[in-house]
């Protein structure tokens, strides 16, 4: 079985600031001021990273008054993970079963 990851959330998640956005929103439901605190990021390029990752739907938002929050899609991470978990499956079993392409 031939698994294929999606390459353009890696592309999205890469970004080590949009990965540390992501750890932070597991943990709670943020609005943009609490994560400019955490990230110490400048307000525009944490919009522009929002966008990015509410595009690639791993965030949902949630108006609240004049703050908008935003909820990690927890669905999103474990269908990554078990794009990479099919992966090692893979691996593991092509390694047990000594697969290899010879060399012409």
């Amino acid at each position: 079985m031939m698994t294929s990851v999606d390459t353009d959330l890696i592309r999205v998640l890469a970004d080590p600031l949009r990965l540390k956005i992501v750890t932070l929103l597991a943990r709670e439901t943020l609005c943009t001021t609490h994560l400019v605190e955490e990230t110490g990021a400048k307000q525009t390029n944490l919009s522009n990273h929002m966008k990015v990752l509410r595009e690639a739907g791993v965030v949902e938002t949630e108006p609240c008054g004049r703050y908008i929050y935003y909820r990690l899609r927890p669905e999103v991470i474990e269908t990554l993970a078990g794009q990479f978990a099919d992966l090692a499956r893979t691996a593991r079993t092509t390694g047990e079963a000594n697969l290899k392409r010879s060399c012409p």
